[in-house]
């Protein structure tokens, strides 16, 4: 007889490499809950062994090495997510998965274990969140109508405007200004409109079909995992200085902005990011020039340990366009 509750643990593993936010996920798991959909690519997870796991995070690190053959570094909990059929196999006897979720930033390697792990572009799966070359076109030419179509579905007036009102904050609507950490609440307000293709998965038959423009889909709801995530991340950035993570040992701080610009889906202003990362103790000249490149060599920077104990927040900021 299946237990009737199951706790997994969810590994969301980020890297940027050329300017591009990674996932690393995979396509199998050799553990009790597999990957319902093999065809949907899935994070990193397995159960939590309550005899062999002595932490959550030790757990997490163990499932993550056999599936992808990856050592974490920098990894802090996340998100638990124990909504009833998240987990589809709950509706046939099933055990219902509360799953705790976990950060970690690491820089892309090659990867392995039994998992067939792979790296893909986060904003494959979140398209609408990557605003460097401006808004999305996703945004206004399929999101806006089917949020307006779906708000005039709503049963009375009232409903209708909260759905407005709710379509207009979360995307930036009608002159409402555009959050870029509301990620998963842009992803759960398409969910619920069924505009992404779990809503039809899980509902076996959403009003209204997902369109191909709107992502890849995932196993479960690891597609919401990754938002949150992602949202976590964006907030992150202006308090913590996790971006250190995620480029080498030395930087140019051009190399530093791009990488903030891949996360935060935006692009900064050059002379603002360059002032609040110097002039905020972030970063210190190593006085060696970048071996190769175009144009006028770029000095390498490397982060500032000693910062850490001057602020209590000392984030890059989004010095912004």
């Amino acid at each position: 007889m299946s237990p009737s509750l199951v706790v997994g643990l969810n590994a969301v593993i980020v890297a940027v490499t050329d300017e591009t936010p990674r996932l690393l996920t995979v396509e199998r798991a050799e553990h009790g809950l597999g990957v319902p959909g093999a065809d949907r690519p899935a994070l990193p997870f397995g159960p939590l062994d309550p005899a062999g796991h002595r932490t959550l995070e030790l757990g997490l690190r163990d499932w993550v090495r056999e599936q992808t053959g990856l050592e974490l570094g920098y990894a802090e909990q996340l998100y638990t997510f124990g909504d009833r059929h998240r987990d589809p196999r709950e509706r046939a006897g099933g055990p219902r998965v509360i799953s705790i979720a976990y950060l970690a930033l690491v820089r892309e390697g090659r990867v392995s274990g039994a998992g067939r792990a792979r790296w893909r572009g986060f904003y494959e799966f979140l398209p609408w969140e990557d605003g460097r070359a401006g808004r999305p076109a996703l945004i206004d030419d399929v999101v806006a109508p089917a949020l307006a179509r779906w708000a005039r579905q709503a049963a009375d007036a009232k409903a209708r405007r909260a759905r407005t009102e709710r379509a207009d904050i979360t995307f930036g609507f009608r002159g409402a200004a555009f959050d870029a950490e509301r990620v998963l609440e842009r992803y759960e307000l398409l969910y619920e409109a069924g505009l992404v293709s779990e809503a039809g998965r899980d509902r076996r038959g959403a009003t209204r079909a997902a369109t191909e423009k709107m992502g890849e889909a995932m196993a479960l709801d690891h597609r919401r995992l990754m938002a949150t995530a992602l949202g976590r991340l964006r907030g992150k950035l202006k308090y913590r200085p996790v971006i250190f993570e995620l480029v080498p040992p030395t930087f140019t701080l051009l190399r530093l902005q791009r990488v903030v610009e891949a996360l935060a889906g935006a692009r900064l202003h050059k002379q603002n990011f360059r002032r609040l990362v110097e002039k905020g103790g972030l970063v210190e000249g190593t006085g060696v020039v970048e071996p190769r490149g175009v144009g006028r060599p770029a000095e390498l920077f490397r982060f500032r340990r000693e910062v850490l104990r001057e602020r209590r927040a000392p984030g890059v900021g989004l010095g912004r366009r």
